[in-house]
């Protein structure tokens, strides 16, 4: 029902992004840390990710922790999964009964596994297409690489959700987008991830880390960046992308 993509880019940052003709898949297949990623899918198995990430931040290797899970599971045929553990290395399973077609695929830096897709060319392209985008911006290069996916087919059945986590660095995520019904999830991703830069990832920046407990403790700071943002976006001509509605 799905195909995905794990990523660290060069700064350090873990990204993992997901399209499905399926309901809200951003929400049951990412499970992201600052160090490890998980993609469960296909007949997910939820505890998979809690418990893959877990371990793997505990030290334990994707592949170790991977095995482990299928031999437990007694499900383990219609289960999908990758992961990422905190040296970087990949592991991926894909169960045999899986629909067509189905399978996965990784690299040194990044991974990409799918299932209901149109062919095994799907993880090719978006394999291909973030190798090549390595000057883009980390949320730019992962939503490029999908589309590149999906262009070559995608999900067979076709489109209805998509979401992107990226960790930098910190527990909790630096950027969650998703886009849970959409005609053109992606889309609806990179249009959210273009609107994040008007303010949120300004205001993320202020936010408090586990080194800097206070965060900026005042919004000056803050509010300097979002209004040179502001100035610099309509001095290009460029309108904002918000749906956001102002009250009078």
């Amino acid at each position: 029902m799905t195909f995905s993509l794990i990523a660290k880019d060069t700064d350090g940052s873990i990204g993992l992004i997901v399209a499905s003709k399926f309901f809200a898949c951003g929400a049951v297949v990412p499970f992201v840390s600052d160090k490890v990623a998980v993609a469960s899918q296909a007949f997910c198995n939820p505890v998979w990710g809690t418990e893959g990430r877990a371990r793997m931040m505990a030290g334990e290797t994707a592949e170790v922790v991977l095995t482990d899970l299928v031999a437990r599971d007694e499900g383990h045929a219609i289960r999908q999964a990758h992961m990422m553990d905190i040296n970087g290395h990949f592991a991926a399973h894909t169960g045999s009964d899986c629909v067509d077609w189905a399978g996965h695929l990784m690299r040194n830096d990044h991974s990409v596994a799918g299932n209901m897709l149109a062919g095994g060319e799907v993880l090719d392209a978006t394999s291909d297409a973030y190798s090549k985008g390595i000057g883009l911006p980390f949320a730019e290069r992962l939503i490029t690489a999908m589309q590149a996916g999906e262009a070559t087919g995608g999900d067979k059945r076709g489109r209805q959700a998509a979401g992107l986590v990226i960790h930098r660095g910190q527990a909790h995520p630096w950027l969650d987008l998703r886009a849970d019904d959409h005609a053109d999830p992606l889309g609806e991703l990179a249009r959210l991830c273009d609107v994040a830069q008007e303010r949120y990832v300004h205001f993320a920046k202020g936010m408090p880390t586990a080194e800097r407990f206070s965060g900026f403790p005042t919004r000056e700071e803050i509010d300097a960046d979002i209004a040179r943002a502001e100035a610099e976006r309509k001095a290009a001509g460029r309108p904002s992308r918000s749906h956001a509605v102002e009250l009078e």
